[in-house]
C-alpha cells in the first residue's frame, strides 16, 4: 500500500462533487463530502443531469418528467443542505441518455475555471460491473470521464475552450481528484461521525426512495469500505495527486 495513502488526507479548501443524477452523491461520497464541509471545505455539487427520468419503483405513475424536474432539483438542494453543502448546479442534460460530447466537457470545464477547486470528486468511468448483481449505469460512466477529462487537459490548458478566455475564466490546475467506486481503492476517509448525516441526506430523496430504508445497505457498505483500514464505517477513493 503506498505511504502516501496510508493516513488520511487533509480535507481540501474548495471541492467539487460531480454526478450524472440527484442522490449519486448522497449514495457514494456523503459522508466524506459532510466531513469535509463540517472542516470548513466549501464544495459545490454538479449534477449533470435533473434525474428526469427517475425510478421505476419509486416514481409515481401520474408524476411527468417535467415535474420530476423540479422534484429532483428539489431533494438534491436538501439533500447537500443536510450534508452542509451550500451550492448546487444543475446542467440539465437528458437523464438515461448522457452522451461525451465535447459540449458538455466544456461545460464542466466552465465549472471548475469558475469555481477553482483544489479537488475534484466523481466516479470511475473504467468500472462497468459491481459483481455480478449491478451493472454500472452508463450516465454514471459518462460523468465521471467528462469529470476526469475536464480536470485534465481542458480546465487547465489555456487553448482548450479559448471561448472560455472570452468568458474571463483563466485556466485552473485541479491538484487532487477523488475516485470512487475503483476497483483497487488506495485512499480510506472515516465517515463514523458523519455516516448519520449521509443517511439523512439520502432520505431526502423520497421520490425515489419510497419506503425503503437505506440504514442497513449504506452501514454495511460503509464497513465493506473501511475493512482494509480496520475503519467502522469509510469511504473508499483513489486518488490521484496531480501537483
Amino acid at each position: 500500500m503506498p505511504a502516501r495513502t496510508a493516513k488520511e488526507p487533509t480535507p481540501p479548501a474548495r471541492v467539487m462533487s460531480v454526478h450524472a443524477h440527484p442522490d449519486d452523491q448522497e449514495f457514494t461520497v456523503g459522508g466524506t463530502l459532510a466531513k469535509w464541509a463540517r472542516a470548513g471545505s466549501e464544495i459545490v455539487t454538479v449534477c449533470l443531469t435533473s434525474g428526469e427520468a427517475g425510478s421505476n419503483e419509486s416514481t409515481p405513475a401520474d408524476v411527468t418528467r417535467e415535474k420530476l424536474v423540479t422534484i429532483r432539483q428539489d431533494e438534491q438542494r436538501r439533500a447537500c443542505r443536510a450534508l452542509g453543502i451550500q451550492e448546487v448546479v444543475f446542467l440539465d442534460y437528458g437523464d438515461g441518455m448522457l452522451e461525451s460530447t465535447l459540449v458538455l466537457r466544456r461545460d464542466v470545464t466552465r465549472l471548475i475555471r469558475r469555481h477553482r477547486p483544489d479537488a475534484v470528486v466523481c466516479g470511475d468511468p473504467t468500472v462497468r460491473f459491481y459483481g455480478n448483481r449491478y451493472l454500472n449505469h452508463p450516465d454514471h460512466r459518462v460523468a465521471a470521464g467528462v469529470a476526469l477529462d475536464a480536470v485534465f487537459p481542458s480546465a487547465g490548458t489555456r487553448f482548450i475552450f479559448p471561448e472560455l478566455l472570452d468568458e474571463g475564466l483563466a485556466p485552473h490546475k485541479v491538484t487532487r481528484v477523488f475516485v470512487h467506486g475503483a476497483e483497487k481503492p488506495d485512499t480510506f476517509i472515516d465517515v463514523a461521525g458523519t455516516l448519520p448525516l449521509k443517511l439523512a441526506a439520502l432520505r431526502e430523496h423520497r421520490s425515489q426512495l419510497g419506503d425503503w430504508d437505506p440504514t442497513e445497505m449504506i452501514t454495511g457498505w460503509a464497513r465493506m469500505q473501511g475493512k482494509p483500514r480496520r475503519l467502522a464505517a469509510a469511504e473508499a477513493f483513489r486518488l490521484m495527486l496531480l501537483e
